[in-house]
């Protein structure tokens, strides 16, 4: 039974290993290249840790949270990367995200399975103060990869203001202190033509 706990393990770690190959629509700050999502996951990863100082809750539990955001984008193996603002991509998105979910979190033994599954489930939900703030770090990441870069993925995709005020909106909520600061950034956005007035 070890063993065959150990292999289950080993070809869920292996399969992870995509997740390198799904590309995003962000740029990395420098412009070099787009991001890939394991590069999201942990970006944002850290972002939890550092800046839990800033949540709304100080009771939330940051080791949870970051658990939650090492393992919600695992879908997008299968799934691929839903840009946030595209409206068609997301009529199926929940469908073909928790049929990945089933498939990856699969190959784990079944304790493990529960647990990851459960912490997928907790983030897509966001019913808890830690998956709050996890949808909080996962939204504030692109957000400074696009302003950082220039803008170019608002650009390329005719985001406005509105829309990125609806989505930032619960970063702003849930990492009050930020809010001066992202609707800072948001104009000087909308001043320099990245966002769309």
């Amino acid at each position: 039974m070890c063993i065959e706990r150990l292999n289950n393990q080993l070809d869920f770690i292996v399969e992870i290993d995509k997740l390198k190959k799904v590309i995003r629509r962000n740029l990395l700050c420098d412009q070099s290249r787009r991001e890939n999502t394991a590069e999201h996951s942990w970006h944002a990863a850290l972002m939890a840790l550092v800046l839990s100082e800033h949540r709304r809750d100080p009771a939330i539990n940051v080791d949870r949270v970051i658990k939650m955001i090492l393992v919600h984008d695992l879908v997008e193996i299968d799934a691929g990367d839903t840009y946030c603002y595209d409206i068609a991509a997301h009529v199926d998105k929940a469908k073909r995200e928790s049929e990945a979910a089933k498939r990856i979190f699969g190959l784990l033994p079944d304790d493990q399975r529960r647990d990851i599954g459960a912490l997928w489930d907790e983030f897509e939900e966001e019913k808890t103060p830690e998956s709050h703030y996890a949808n909080a770090i996962d939204r504030l990441n692109p957000f400074l990869l696009n302003f950082h870069s220039g803008g170019k993925s608002w650009k390329d995709h005719g985001v406005n203001r509105k829309q990125v005020l609806e989505r930032m909106s619960k970063t702003m909520e849930y990492i009050p202190a930020i809010q001066p600061m992202l609707l800072s950034m948001i104009e000087t956005a909308v001043e320099r033509g990245w966002i769309k007035p």
